[in-house]
């Protein structure tokens, strides 16, 4: 319905002029055709009811049921939204006469100067002097307050409907008689406001009757205007009613106008809350992005920091290739989401800025600061396992050369106490003769030079277990109870050595003959033979060495020792000669030998032997040493190829890191053309992959090959990668940044000159070529513009363009301040307006009323996210629209 409580408050000398001017008019109207009389109270009576239909009554007769001043009060209240003195209840005519003129006070008292009206007219039922009156309220009420391009009332109503059927055949309003008798007009204003209801095209200008009837009923029908005219008697009428017809299209206007209203309101509601939407999807995919990246991380590091070693080489190999296929199938992938992560984070703030929002802040734990710090805590253990993985490496191979090399030596060890415990525990010199007991104590004595002999091996098996035990091999257990074992044999044998000394050396005094020569021989031969056999245990040591001159320094050693072969030959052959001596004597002087030499169990020909098996060996030990200098050499030449591929890669991203700098703060040509140049530039980059790629077949040569250093370059792998992703990261940030200026300058209006001139000024005061500005340079700046500032507007303005207090101003910050201060933004005050013509002036809104206002989807939106109003005359199921605008624009949680 109407709403004409915005007209109460108006009047003026000017109105009351109008009202004479008007009165005048109906003065002379009176004389006129008693046809107009009847359209007019068809007319009047409908449009009265229609107000007073809000307080549940009605009239039938015009000038009857008004002449007792009650109902007419009671419309004037109705239309004017005041309330008036109370009726008098009586039936006389002077309580009749006091109620009329109540009313007519009141329309007074509206600036409306009524002449040649009164009470006693109306209460005697005048039907002329009624109609006057209600024509009077009707221009009053309803058309005073039109308005159109500066002319108003009945100017106005007539140029607002010439306009809204400008477009439709057929149709020419110059007035408000004959133009209206076809019934097109009423049907053009219908369909220009409402297609959806009339088939305008369909209508026949010679068929006037339908055409009036079809108008008044679809407007009745579905725009609640009553029907108050009838179409038969304007079509029989020679001029139709003015009065009548401006009254019925009058209800035209204030119900298009006010359908017009909702529409604006409702359009920009729709695009606030398009724009609110279009952000918290914004919103809920980077949180979405956030967590997944957050829990791959997460589930990542505990695999990266655990520590469980292995047992063998092949096992921590076996780790290591599963860690070079985390670094180049895994992460990757992990690398551009993070990128686009922060990429989205930077688009959606700035659209965040140019909707006039506040800044996102992503939840607890996914900031990107959070995120950066999760991602260098992963590069952090990817690191520590790299170099885990590496050092186990090395720990297990040394482990692996301890354990042969102790087994090694304690079977040596083993072999030869083999059966001393019986030899040191028999009572042979108890029947032997005096020579052969000192035979025997010699004999003893050449054991003891071969058991101290024994004690070196013995103290390196015990080393070499206890080396196991600290590297902490996993077999430890057999290796320290063969090596307790090996040590308490040990020290039974030591025990045992020296209780059958004792007792020889006490039948030593019985016996006097010995054979010197046989003793200075097992001297003599039991050192040789130690030597030999450490030799032989020399010549098959392995070794384990990680570059030339490591394997160089064991050629050295080696051929140290084949100089010391001659000198030990000729000790062999002074050893030989003994025995030979022994011949000679025993043949001159007819001596019968029994037996081998009764102070030592080594035979010249077990000297001879062992002499040819370690002749055997140099050779061997030869081979294996040059066969260890060549891979020495290759990995020298692996170094070299990955040191002069790494170099290159270096400098290639030094180079590529400097030029993205210095297009960074460059104007060449528009925004667009800088942005097609930054994604050819960054296709240019990516093509290089390949030599990264091949790099890291380099890489991966170089560990299987177990190569830990490299003295030909200052680069690591892992340095290279860092800088790799962040030339990737750079040129991607650049982009964004070239876009989001793209979007400023569109969102803000900003033509390419001023952005050419904002770009001048930034890099004229950017004194590093950083792309940031100190504050200093920045205070600068803005006097240069023109800006005359104290330290309290350089303080707020800081606090805009730099809002976490780095004391430095971006590019994009400098031109988001710039462009803020000249750019009007929708703010929560105009929402509020709009939701307040949607609920027809009051303070909070319905469902039903959001439903029939707004598009389905946004209607439900704003359902769901508003909150009960909980103010004054509230009724069931109302919305509080004020809170809900204002936290569109973070003046209060949503």
């Amino acid at each position: 319905m109407v709403d004409y409580h915005a007209a109460n408050n108006q009047s003026s000398a000017g109105g009351a002029q109008t009202y004479m001017g008007q009165e005048d008019a109906w003065d002379r109207d009176l004389l006129l055709d008693p046809a107009w009389e009847k359209q007019q109270r068809k007319t009047f009576t409908a449009w009265c009811n229609s107000h007073l239909r809000k307080a549940g009554t009605q009239i039938e007769n015009i000038e009857e049921d008004f002449r007792d001043g009650l109902k007419l009060m009671l419309l004037l209240e109705v239309i004017s939204g005041e309330r008036l003195p109370k009726p008098e209840r009586g039936k006389m005519r002077v309580h009749k006469i006091n109620n009329v003129n109540k009313a007519l006070d009141f329309i007074a008292s509206k600036g409306v100067k009524l002449v040649s009206i009164g009470a006693e007219e109306i209460v005697d039922g005048n039907a002329k002097m009624t109609l006057g009156m209600i024509w009077t309220i009707i221009l009053r009420f309803a058309i005073q307050d039109i308005s159109v391009e500066e002319t108003s009332a009945k100017e106005g109503l007539l140029l607002w409907c010439q306009r809204k059927t400008a477009p439709y055949k057929n149709v020419n309003v110059q007035n408000f008689h004959i133009s209206w008798k076809d019934g097109l007009a009423f049907n053009a204003l219908i369909h220009r406001h409402r297609p959806d209801l009339i088939d305008y095209d369909s209508l026949r200008k010679d068929d006037p009757v339908t055409n009036l009837n079809n108008a008044f009923e679809v407007a009745e029908k579905y725009l609640d205007i009553p029907k108050m005219l009838d179409a038969e008697d304007i079509v029989n009428t020679a001029r139709p009613d003015e009065k009548a017809i401006m009254t019925y299209v009058s209800s035209y206007y204030h119900a298009f106008s006010g359908a017009q209203k909702a529409e604006t309101a409702a359009n920009r509601i729709c695009k606030v809350l398009a724009v609110n939407q279009e952000n918290e999807q914004m919103m809920e995919d980077y949180e979405k992005l956030a967590s997944d990246l957050l829990e791959w991380i997460r589930r990542t590091i505990p695999w990266l920091e655990n520590r469980t070693q292995e047992k063998t080489v092949n096992d921590m190999q076996a780790k290591q290739e599963d860690f070079r296929d985390y670094r180049c199938v895994h992460k990757p992938p992990k690398v551009q989401e993070k990128c686009q992560l922060e990429i989205s984070f930077n688009t959606l703030q700035t659209k965040l800025r140019l909707s006039n929002r506040p800044a996102f802040m992503p939840s607890e734990g996914r900031m990107m600061g959070d995120i950066n710090g999760a991602w260098h805590t992963l590069e952090g253990a990817e690191k520590g396992y790299e170099e885990w993985i590496l050092s186990e490496i090395r720990r297990l191979e040394r482990l692996e050369h301890l354990a042969e090399k102790f087994h090694q030596k304690a079977a040596i060890h083993e072999c030869w106490t083999d059966g001393k415990e019986a030899m040191l525990t028999q009572k042979d010199y108890a029947t032997s003769t005096l020579s052969e007991v000192k035979a025997l104590l010699r004999k003893h004595e050449a054991f003891e030079s071969d058991l101290a002999a024994h004690q070196d091996r013995v103290e390196q098996i015990a080393a070499i277990a206890q080396e196991l035990n600290e590297l902490d091999y996993y077999d430890s257990a057999s290796v320290n109870a063969r090596c307790q074992k090996i040590c308490d044999q040990w020290d039974v044998l030591g025990a045992l050595t020296h209780s059958r000394k004792e007792s020889l050396e006490r039948t030593e005094k019985q016996l006097e003959t010995i054979d010197e020569l046989y003793l200075e021989y097992a001297k003599r031969a039991a050192p040789f033979n130690n030597w030999m056999e450490g030799a032989m245990e020399d010549l098959q040591d392995m070794f384990i060495v990680h570059n030339i001159e490591e394997i160089q320094g064991l050629i050295t050693a080696h051929e140290q020792f084949k100089s010391t072969l001659p000198e030990a030959n000729k000790e062999r052959e002074a050893i030989q000669s003994i025995q030979a001596q022994v011949q000679k004597i025993a043949q001159s002087n007819g001596i019968k030998l029994s037996g081998g030499n009764p102070y030592t169990s080594i035979t010249p020909e077990s000297i001879d032997t062992k002499w040819e098996k370690a002749m055997a060996m140099v050779p061997l030990r030869d081979t294996a040493l040059q066969d260890e200098l060549n891979k020495q050499n290759s990995n020298d030449s692996l170094r070299a190829k990955f040191a002069t591929q790494a170099n290159a890669v270096g400098a290639y991203i030094q180079e590529k890191m400097e030029e993205v700098g210095r297009i960074s703060i460059e104007m060449n040509g528009t925004l667009e053309d800088q942005l097609t140049h930054l994604k050819e530039y960054q296709k240019t980059i990516m093509s290089y992959m390949p030599e990264i790629n091949k790099l890291e077949g380099f890489h991966q040569h170089i560990q299987e090959a177990l190569i830990f250093d490299n003295q030909y370059t200052s680069y690591s792998m892992e340095h290279l990668r860092v800088g790799w992703e962040q030339l990737l990261t750079t040129i991607a940030r650049t982009i964004n940044e070239v876009e989001n200026q793209i979007l400023t300058r569109d969102a803000k209006g900003i033509s390419q000159e001023q952005l050419y001139e904002y770009r001048a000024s930034f890099n004229h005061f950017d004194k590093k070529r950083s792309g940031q500005m100190v504050s200093d340079d920045f205070r600068a700046l803005l006097i240069s513009t023109g800006n005359s500032l104290g330290d309290g507007e350089f303080t707020r303005i800081m606090g805009i363009v730099d809002p976490n207090g780095t004391g430095a101003v971006t590019f994009q910050a400098f031109i988001d301040f710039m462009s803020t201060e000249t750019t009007d933004t929708d703010t929560a005050d105009q929402v509020i307006a709009s939701f307040k013509i949607l609920a027809a002036d009051k303070n909070y809104i319905t469902a039903d009323e959001l439903r029939r206002e707004l598009p389905p989807d946004q209607a439900e939106y704003c359902i769901a996210r508003m909150a009960p109003y909980t103010g004054p005359d509230t009724i069931p199921g109302a919305l509080d629209y004020m809170s809900f605008s204002t936290a569109l624009y973070g003046e209060s949680d949503l």
